[in-house]
């Protein structure tokens, strides 16, 4: 795909296809790579981004949090053009085109959220604090496993041994430092008070066996949403896009064409 350079050359992209425009907001676990194939499925009715997010890839970081996180991706959003965009995000991707949508709604036509919610549980802050703690301290491969294990269940690696193998080496390529501020950035969040505040239609997915994201999470948002649905998705963890992209790109096919 052709890359793009957005946000004064500060956001990295890539964009191929044309219609709608949809952008692609990756997972902390994960890298633009991972919304790839799906990028692929959705270009033939759409102009389709896939950017770095800050710190990752080709994109620079921004300190602040995700508000200034949210605040670069959207002068990408308004650079590019298009007029309002549907934000698709996963896992960290999707809390990012949430503070989006708060801080720009203007820029906002729909709303895709897979693995996602307003706040995590104590157990889930928690996690993020000592993923934090352990990739400050050993690294990233201190935690790899731990990584792996949350993007996809132990048997779906098995069984695709080459596709477990490239999102660790992908993994392991993040920057520690963003890494790490993205994780306390997470373990802090809470949006309960303020998503009611989102009037974009907006579609919550969930797979059944998301460990990072679980469904109680997503199940909390899109009660919280004023115009939501919520769907979930058997068998499939917190990366569902890229587990099956098919089925996926089917689950989401008409809240996209305004059905």
């Amino acid at each position: 795909m052709p890359e793009h350079r957005l946000a004064a050359g500060r956001v990295r992209a890539e964009v191929t296809g044309d219609g709608p425009v949809i952008w692609l907001f990756h997972s902390l676990l994960a890298d633009a790579g991972s919304c790839a194939p799906l990028a692929q499925r959705l270009a033939p009715a759409h102009r389709v981004v896939l950017p770095d997010l800050p710190g990752f890839g080709g994109s620079e970081a921004v300190a602040g949090g995700l508000p200034a996180v949210a605040d670069r991706l959207a002068e990408a959003v308004a650079e590019a053009g298009g007029g309002p965009a549907i934000l698709f995000g996963n896992g960290y991707g999707s809390f990012v085109a949430l503070t989006l949508a708060l801080r720009h709604p203007a820029l906002v036509r729909r709303l895709v959220l897979a693995g996602t919610g307003a706040a995590f549980p104590e157990p889930g802050r928690a996690a993020f604090r000592g993923m934090a703690a352990a990739a400050r301290t050993q690294g990233l491969a201190a935690i790899a496993e731990t990584a792996m294990r949350r993007l996809f269940p132990p048997e779906f690696q098995a069984a695709h041994p080459a596709l477990a193998a490239e999102r660790r080496a992908r993994f392991l390529a993040t920057d520690p430092a963003v890494f790490v501020a993205a994780c306390e950035a997470l373990a802090d969040l809470d949006l309960r008070a303020e998503v009611g505040a989102i009037t974009a239609p907006t579609l919550v997915l969930v797979g059944s066996e998301d460990e990072a994201t679980p469904p109680p999470m997503a199940r909390e948002l899109a009660a919280l949403l004023p115009d939501a649905r919520l769907r979930e998705l058997p068998g499939l963890a917190h990366v569902p896009q890229l587990q099956d992209t098919a089925g996926f790109h089917a689950a989401i096919g008409e809240f996209l064409a305004g059905r």
